[in-house]
């Protein structure tokens, strides 16, 4: 059985991503590793050379910047990288440049593509989902954010990435996917408030354009954290790969979340408490087809 790990980065000192301990996370189990390199005006390529495996393989790109329709960039950056895997793989695992997955889970990933692989009604395998948000001492919870999404797929030739790389289709159908017992830990939205706005400025850049931009997403030092219905301590360790930037990590959080609850709808608080008890997400979008 052969992997191959593949993402995609652009600017990643700048944006703050940590695309280094991204792949890092995940290199023990890939045979090799594509990055879709894109035309960057930081350090990012030096960084990524700094990995130094014999694994990792680099392609330069050119991001689109007029493909503002939602978000098509990203999806388009995805397919690049995709398609210069090695024709023998057998599995791809995907990461984008703010996921990391803890040391804890690789055996079980590895288990299950070995099960899963001679079984061809199941393209793909789905992850659960971490957002930690503001702080990597928190984690949201909302109905808005996705818990679960595609991040290992066959190598099919028919197969692409779907949107702003949200998941995967193939021949433009929900890939049938099988849900396993790992977690993908999403790190993009850990930043000082004045980063976080940068942040949602920039992502913005490849949905809006910049009158909507500057009418909508102001620049700013603060931050609205209500994005979050709201924030959990999280309790458990950090995946060893992301934790010296924790343990460098400059400013502090001090949002009391106990602030970041909002004031849900009747309709919202009746699904939440639903939820809360049975663990069952009524009228949740899935961007796949589960089997057994």
């Amino acid at each position: 059985m052969k992997v191959t790990g593949f993402t995609f980065i652009r600017n990643a000192v700048i944006n703050d991503y940590p695309i280094v301990e991204s792949i890092k996370s995940i290199l023990p189990i890939c045979d090799e590793f594509i990055i879709a390199y894109g035309n960057s005006s930081d350090e990012t390529l030096l960084l990524l050379k700094g990995i130094d495996s014999p694994k990792i393989k680099i392609i330069d790109t050119i991001w689109d910047e007029n493909q503002r329709e939602g978000g098509r960039t990203f999806a388009l950056e995805t397919d690049k990288a995709f398609k210069a895997i090695s024709k023998d793989t057998d599995w791809a695992f995907y990461i984008q440049g703010d996921e990391v997955v803890h040391e804890k889970y690789l055996p079980t990933i590895r288990k299950e593509m070995e099960l899963c692989l001679a079984n061809k009604d199941i393209e793909g395998l789905l992850f659960k989902y971490i957002h930690f948000y503001g702080s990597y001492d928190y984690y949201a919870v909302s109905r808005r954010w996705y818990r679960r999404e595609i991040r290992i797929v066959r190598n099919l030739k028919e197969i692409s990435s779907y949107r702003d790389a949200q998941g995967f289709r193939l021949n433009n159908r929900k890939i049938k996917v099988k849900e396993i017992d790992a977690y993908i830990y999403h790190y993009g939205w850990v930043k000082p408030p004045h980063e976080l706005n940068s942040k949602v400025r920039n992502f913005n850049k490849f949905y809006h354009e910049d009158e909507w931009i500057e009418t909508n997403v102001p620049k700013a030092q603060n931050f609205d954290y209500g994005n979050a219905d709201e924030l959990r301590k999280f309790t458990l360790a950090h995946p060893t790969t992301i934790q010296q930037r924790i343990i460098n990590t400059n400013w502090e959080f001090l949002v009391d979340p106990t602030s970041v609850k909002k004031k849900l709808s009747l309709r919202r608080r009746i699904l939440k408490k639903i939820e809360d008890k049975t663990g069952i997400r009524l009228f949740e979008y899935k961007n796949y087809n589960k089997i057994n």
